[in-house]
């Protein structure tokens, strides 16, 4: 890899399949093995009380903080350490050269560009949370709508946060890690790899944006999700710098947490984790504010080579 952007010397497929194997074998084994250790810390049984416990988590609330500590340390080590090792020792690449100052008023562009954002894509949550697989595809659906329903379940318990230390706590796991983490990853590391491979920047977010998106495994969230992808990606593209994407990606992850947290408290009514839209007359002032705010993003890169021909 070289310089700001980060692509390889390799051939892009080759460099795309070795980023992929190392994110798998540390975000799915090494992280998570390291992560089983942490969170006994955090966990009064035994060692053997914890594995058996642990298969069937929503049976077993206590295990709600050592899990999010698991959880944590497969992020940090599975898509921040590991990917880091490999760019520093095989691409001789840190990634902090990807990182540029910014002024005030374009950190504050994302942060409202990615918040009137959500507003539209309720549209999208809604459509793709009760979209209907055809016929020849219908034990897929039923597999998949049982892994989404299950998972929408451990997301209640391990969302729920019981004092402000264990909101703060589960927003550096569930918004700071994987921001930092998937961005890395996704934008920092793949997608120059597939602007090699395709020569199109918009082919090379898309994609990109696509595995961001089935990386969650969760199909009935997934348009939105590849949206959000393909945002953040953008985001990278016209401003060379990867903290753009990463303050897009915590913003949206925080923004969630935070408004879990103070419904939770009786704070707010907005329930932010149900699929149904918001009303048409949030939706259309919305959706002017995020064009308005992406376009002012653009115009204001509009004279600087794209990311990866810098």
């Amino acid at each position: 890899m070289s310089g700001l952007t980060g692509i390889s010397k390799l051939n892009p497929i080759l460099s795309v399949f070795l980023i992929l194997c190392v994110v798998f074998i540390g975000f799915y084994i090494i992280g998570p093995i390291v992560g089983f250790f942490a969170s006994l810390v955090f966990y009064e049984g035994s060692m053997v009380d914890f594995v058996q416990k642990i298969t069937n988590p929503l049976q077993h609330p206590e295990l709600r903080i050592p899990i999010l500590v698991m959880q944590g340390f497969a992020t940090l080590v599975g898509l921040i350490l590991i990917p880091w090792l490999y760019l520093h020792s095989k691409e001789h690449v840190n990634p902090l050269q990807w990182v540029k100052k910014s002024s005030g008023l374009l950190v504050g562009v994302v942060v409202l560009a990615v918040i009137a954002f959500m507003v539209p894509n309720s549209l999208i949550i809604e459509w793709n949370a009760t979209f209907t697989f055809p016929d020849f595809m219908k034990e897929f659906g039923a597999w998949a709508r049982e892994r989404e329903d299950a998972a929408a379940e451990l997301t209640k318990l391990f969302t729920v946060f019981n004092t402000p230390l264990e909101f703060i706590f589960g927003l550096v796991i569930i918004a700071l890690l994987p921001a930092i983490g998937e961005e890395l990853v996704f934008r920092g590391m793949l997608q120059p790899e597939f602007y090699r491979a395709s020569g199109n920047h918009h082919v090379a977010i898309w994609v990109s944006a696509f595995l961001f998106s089935a990386f969650h495994f969760q199909f009935f969230g997934f348009v939105p999700r590849m949206l959000l992808g393909a945002l953040f990606g953008y985001l990278y593209l016209w401003s060379g710098n990867f903290l753009m994407p990463v303050i897009a990606h915590f913003v949206n992850n925080g923004f969630m947490v935070l408004m879990m947290y103070l419904h939770q408290q009786d704070i707010s009514t907005l329930d932010i984790e149900s699929p149904e839209a918001a009303p048409w007359t949030a939706i259309v002032p919305f959706t002017i504010l995020f064009v308005g705010l992406l376009y002012y993003f653009f115009r204001y890169y509009k004279n600087q080579l794209p990311v990866y021909e810098q």
